[in-house]
């Protein structure tokens, strides 16, 4: 027997009908309520054939849009064959309910096997899922799917309202046993705890791991908005050759890699998961380990499509979830990504006025970069020291140390000695001040 629908969390290959409602205080573009849903959806695999939007002052408590919406909503999927209904709200089990009942009920197909119903979050959740590629997101995509699926258990699967305890064997036995609901939820929730403890220990791991590389370098992490162009700078810039793609949520899993910026001058750049408005609250606590890199880093770069026609929801989005996750008053550059496409060349004066010292680039062609390198170089400088060294000239071992770790500024031998003038990081300095087989003396002196 065919699978029911609604046990499929896809929507893969299927025709879907999009539906907006417009709440007072929306967070939808007014210029296209349901244009990122749209994309959403393409990303997942739909084919969008239809599309309803509703403007309400509160939402139904039954059905979040009325009975007469759902009626015309079901009329436009049984004219277009939809296999599912996509809302760009989060629905509560019930309305999901509710609305599978009713459609189906006009439909004339089994609320099990025809139709269904997704909400906002379910659909982000299904693209992250399809996204994650290492054991760290694949454990964080599955936690917040099943916060996500635990209160719905009822509206879900049609096995849970089978009986589980079969025929009474005895005094104390008797009744209908355990409803099959309820192994399913204790199921559930034993795995959450599970999921909980796995993660908490790779988030412990990935701390001290972050935050021993914030000690040592100076960290950059790459931010902004899903399909902005991050993973494509981060492999111009490092050349490290991470999956780009013009679709969301390409990237999921945080890469870290060297970038030289010169002798002296090496930080780790970061590229992390990209922000979409009203991601669900369960994949900002699941990620958290993710964007750890944000949280520790010394600047952000801050990559936004100014081209797109959403780009200051965007932009207010990113600063919504970083602040969501503790990052506050971080130094941060915003990168004008796009410029060399035709409406990123059109936007562009607008945003310049709006905030002077963006920088203009284009990830994918490289121009704009040698800016962008300028004023990351200020950044990192301000965190290093000048200094003079003095060492045994025959000690190779240390004096490859200083040779990859600083930049060398001037150098003199005097009586088998080595005299060195350079720049370093501060975390640098302290380790080689700890060196009983060299004689540091900082310069005080800003760089």
């Amino acid at each position: 027997m065919a699978e029911p629908r609604r046990s499929q969390l896809t929507v893969r290959r299927e025709r879907a009908i999009l539906v907006g409602v417009i709440l007072p205080k929306s967070t939808a573009d007014p210029r296209d309520p349901l244009g990122e849903l749209a994309s959403l959806a393409k990303t997942a695999g739909a084919k969008v054939v239809g599309t309803i939007l509703q403007r309400r002052q509160r939402i139904d408590a039954g059905t979040y849009v009325g009975s007469g919406k759902v009626k015309e909503i079901a009329a436009l999927a049984i004219a277009e064959n939809a296999d599912v209904i996509i809302f760009d709200n989060d629905l509560s089990p019930g309305q999901i309910g509710s609305l599978e009942t009713i459609i189906n009920k006009e439909a004339d197909s089994p609320a099990m096997g025809g139709i269904k119903v997704l909400d906002r979050s379910e659909l982000i959740l299904d693209i992250f899922a399809t996204r994650a590629q290492t054991h760290e997101a694949k454990l964080q995509v599955e936690l917040a799917q099943m916060q996500y699926t635990y209160p719905r258990l009822t509206r879900m699967w049609g096995h849970l309202e089978r009986i589980a305890g079969g025929a009474p064997a005895g005094i104390g036995t008797r009744g209908p046993g355990e409803q099959q609901l309820e192994i399913d939820r204790r199921l559930v929730r034993k795995r959450i705890s599970r999921l909980r403890d796995e993660i908490e220990q790779i988030q412990q791991r990935k701390t001290r791991l972050v935050a021993e590389r914030t000690a040592e370098h100076f960290t950059i992490c790459i931010v902004g908005y899903t399909n902005a162009g991050k993973s494509t700078l981060f492999n111009t810039l490092t050349g490290a050759g991470t999956y780009a793609d013009d679709k969301l949520f390409a990237t999921l899993d945080t890469k870290t890699r060297a970038w030289n910026l010169e002798r002296g001058a090496q930080v780790l750049l970061s590229d992390t998961v990209g922000f979409v408005r009203d991601l669900p609250h369960n994949l900002v606590a699941s990620f958290r380990a993710t964007l750890e890199e944000a949280v520790h880093a010394d600047l952000l770069l801050h990559v936004l499509d100014v081209g797109h026609p959403h780009a200051q929801q965007q932009f207010d989005s990113v600063h919504k979830v970083l602040t969501e996750i503790g990052v506050t008053a971080k130094p941060e550059l915003l990168l004008l990504n796009k410029i060399d496409a035709p409406e990123g060349e059109q936007n562009f004066p607008e945003w310049r006025t709006l905030h002077p010292d963006a920088i203009p680039l284009s990830a994918k062609t490289g121009r704009g970069v040698d800016r962008l390198l300028t004023s990351v170089l200020t950044h990192v400088k301000g965190q290093l020291i000048e200094a003079t060294l003095e060492a045994d000239a025959a000690n190779g071992r240390l004096l490859a140390f200083i040779e990859t770790h600083c930049q060398i500024l001037d150098r003199k031998f005097k009586d088998r000695r080595i005299i060195l003038r350079v720049t370093m990081s501060k975390k640098v300095c302290d380790d080689l001040s700890r060196n009983d087989q060299l004689t540091v003396k900082p310069i005080e002196k800003a760089i």
